[in-house]
């Protein structure tokens, strides 16, 4: 049995650890107190345990959450580098960065026509008079060929129209094709043609005197080829030249000089005058209304001889 001195002490140790657990406890608890009656504290403050372990010695200083890590962004699936829409290039090209082409001339475009042109139907009338042996104002002489005609003055522009073809259409649809080797004159008005009158039966009875037409420039089918005739009285020191049997409105007329080209005046009667004997004898060089060249050799001065040339304008 154990004496009275070994149990006195086992009762002092119980009593001072239940005084130091109490002591612990109310020290807690007025900290706690003390931290909750703070007016500054944070509301996001996280809370110190009420019930520590024993021995843990406890902060009174608040923690501070950790900052929530923020989500990474996802990869995008688009490009990383997106063409705008308004960078596509239009399918119309900038009328700045490719300019519009040059307007072509058109089909059978004449440039140096003079008032009557390609691809253009005049109005007119068509009245008809005696054309004898088919001379006239052209003075291309005598020919078996009886469909030609007399240009009004206007549009006969001194001498320009000669030898131009001619489509005629009366109103009820009968036409004709015909030679200008003569000038209408005044009262002749413009968009008048005098034919003769084998080219004006084709139209309308020669009773009628006068009828309504629309005319057209024309450029034929022809086996024929241009020639060359000197006016009476030329020489190589004065000559005038004359072109015969063109297809097509005769615009120019040169004479070669040295390692060029004279071009000679035209005049009211249909020939190409070198005052001065210039070129006269020499090579000749033709030029239609469209621009075609048709260069001449070896035509002698023969006055009032028709020299053919072999050679014939294209047709249009």
């Amino acid at each position: 049995m154990a004496s009275p001195s070994h149990r006195r002490p086992l009762r002092k140790r119980r009593r001072t650890a239940l005084v130091s657990t109490v002591a612990v406890a109310a020290t807690v608890l007025v900290v706690s107190l003390v931290v909750a009656l703070r007016p500054d504290r944070d509301a996001n403050t996280v809370q110190a345990t009420a019930t520590p372990v024993a021995g843990t010695q406890v902060s009174a200083s608040p923690t501070k959450p950790k900052p929530t890590p923020k989500p990474k962004p996802r990869p995008s699936t688009t490009s990383p580098n997106p063409t705008p829409a308004t960078t596509t290039p239009s399918a119309r090209p900038s009328p700045r960065s490719t300019p519009e082409p040059a307007p072509r001339p058109a089909s059978g475009t004449a440039p140096l026509a003079g008032r009557i042109q390609p691809e253009v139907t005049y109005q007119g009338a068509a009245t008809h008079y005696d054309a004898g042996d088919g001379d006239g104002a052209c003075l291309y002489g005598p020919s078996p060929d009886l469909m030609v005609a007399a240009m009004n003055h206007t549009d006969y522009e001194s001498s320009k129209a000669c030898g131009a073809y001619v489509l005629v259409r009366a109103a009820g649809g009968a036409s004709v094709t015909v030679r200008i080797t003569n000038e209408c004159p005044l009262p002749c008005a413009p968009g008048q043609l005098d034919l003769s009158k084998q080219a004006f039966a084709e139209l309308a009875g020669l009773s009628a005197g006068r009828i309504p037409i629309t005319w057209s420039l024309l450029s034929p089918s022809t086996s024929d080829t241009v020639s060359i005739r000197y006016k009476t009285g030329s020489s190589r020191h004065w000559c005038g030249i004359q072109a015969i049997g063109h297809r097509n409105p005769l615009a120019r007329l040169e004479v070669g000089v040295g390692s060029g080209w004279r071009q000679l005046s035209r005049t009211d009667y249909n020939y190409f005058l070198s005052a001065d004997g210039t070129g006269c004898g020499g090579p000749l060089r033709l030029t239609d209304i469209y621009g075609e060249q048709l260069t001449v050799n070896g035509v002698a001065i023969r006055p009032d001889a028709v020299q053919p040339t072999g050679v014939q304008f294209t047709q249009h």
